[in-house]
């Protein structure tokens, strides 16, 4: 499960790098479906990067894989 996240965070990247930022990811439990990311560059103090965590990235990885609850910046 851990490379599908990968897999669609690395396409999700580039759309954030436009803007000046990028996420990584940090951590997954493949038990609880929390993903950890870490939201770096612009986003990182963005007034929108809650916007851009649950309905960019936490939708996304919900949308094309199942198991995942939820997505969290740390």
């Amino acid at each position: 499960m851990k490379k599908e996240v990968e897999k669609i965070i690395e396409k999700l990247r580039p759309s954030l790098q436009v803007d000046g930022g990028d996420v990584q990811l940090v951590d997954m439990d493949e038990k609880t479906g929390v993903v950890k990311v870490k939201l770096v560059g612009a986003c990182a103090h963005c007034p929108m990067s809650q916007l851009t965590l649950k309905a960019g990235i936490e939708a996304e990885l919900k949308k094309k894989i199942k198991g995942i609850k939820e997505v969290v910046a740390v």
